[in-house]
């Protein structure tokens, strides 16, 4: 018999990512997904996706959109979410209500009609900054960094003896340090997934996503991941806006690499009860990805170096996928050079309403830039 997946969010960017690779594994696809404006403009039909697969239109909020979307279902996709951090630190009520009473209502309905196994996707931002070593070569966990009174001050971190601290790959195990309401709101969706799942009988996965890219992003969402953002602004002849100094680092993951993560946490047996990492195993400066995409793009420009701080953001933090890889065979198989060649390709054939200055007076005006 053919098992059912549905993917709450499933419209989205990663979701059609996910969908494809489950319908490749044979199995039958079930999409629910409200179609929000921010994500998908104007559309009121999931047209991206493959014919193949059912889709719900509905708000994971809605109860009875989500038990007409949990019929037959085996596994449940949890990606159902409000994304991006310098928003979530205006829009509370919406990014709670989405992602944390979201999961609440999908839970609800999964107690009464229990499936296999629950992926969630969770996310880097809960680890705030990342994993760090001091100069005497000592992990640091809990990093936090002080406000910076002048222009002189140092945007990394510092030790106690005011020396710089060294930013090191980022394990499952660093204590959560939650900076953002995204994060928080996050955190609380993986935290159900695991808690709720096994009293009644079911398995639960948590994935933390690092930056993920590829074609397909929303381009106009000025609070979605990094390289669309910047795409946007290169495809309208504009620089790459980037916070800070933009030598902040990251990792950065080609969707196709997710969507593989996502069949591994749906599948292997050592998955159950745990959280995984889900990055590319490299980083890189944010200054370093504006430059190279604008090459991609031949439209090569400085980058707008604000020298501004949004609240929320953290500076440092680089995916450690060790766990990953030995437990579930992760393999990040897309090279970086050539998937943002191929994201410059698709944004080429885009259009895409640039939003940034909004979003930039947005939180400025909320006193969240500094």
């Amino acid at each position: 018999m053919t098992e059912t997946i549905l993917i709450t969010g499933g419209a989205g960017f990663i979701g059609r990512y996910v969908a494809r690779a489950c319908l490749d594994r044979g199995y039958r696809v079930r999409v629910l997904d409200s179609l929000i404006e921010q994500v998908h403009g104007d559309k009121t039909t999931a047209d991206a996706l493959d014919p193949d697969v059912e889709v719900v239109i509905g708000d994971v909020r809605d109860e009875t959109a989500v038990l007409r979307a949990l019929k037959g279902a085996t596994k449940v996709v949890h990606l159902a979410a409000e994304v991006g951090v310098g928003q979530s630190m205006y829009a509370v009520d919406r990014y709670v209500s989405v992602n944390d009473y979201g999961t609440a209502v999908l839970f609800q309905q999964l107690i009464n009609h229990p499936v296999k196994r629950v992926v969630v996707a969770s996310s880097m931002s809960i680890y705030g900054e990342g994993l760090y070593r001091d100069a005497d070569g000592r992990i640091v966990q809990d990093v936090t960094r002080t406000s910076r009174i002048s222009a002189n001050d140092p945007w990394d971190p510092l030790d106690e003896q005011g020396r710089p601290l060294i930013p090191e790959p980022t394990p499952e195990w660093k204590r959560p340090a939650l900076a953002s309401v995204y994060a928080l709101s996050k955190y609380v969706q993986e935290r159900l997934t695991l808690t709720l799942s096994p009293p009644y009988g079911m398995e639960g996965v948590a994935l933390r996503l690092w930056n993920v890219y590829g074609p397909g992003q929303a381009l106009s969402n000025p609070y979605t991941g990094v390289l669309a953002i910047f795409s946007s602004r290169l495809h309208n002849g504009q620089p790459p806006m980037i916070f800070e100094d933009g030598r902040q680092r990251r990792d950065f993951v080609h969707v196709e690499d997710v969507a593989q993560a996502f069949l591994l946490a749906l599948e292997h047996e050592n998955a159950p009860g745990q959280v995984f990492n889900v990055g590319s195993g490299q980083d890189r400066s944010v200054c370093e990805v504006a430059e190279l995409l604008g090459r991609a793009m031949n439209r090569s420009m400085e980058p707008d170096i604000t020298g501004k701080a949004r609240a929320g953001d953290i500076r440092h933090c680089i995916a450690d996928i060790t766990k990953i890889q030995q437990e579930l065979g992760y393999v990040p198989r897309r090279d970086f050079f050539e998937g943002l060649a191929e994201l410059a390709d698709w944004v080429a054939q885009q259009e895409a309403r640039d939003f940034v200055q909004d979003a930039r007076k947005e939180l400025e005006a909320r006193g969240l830039v500094a």
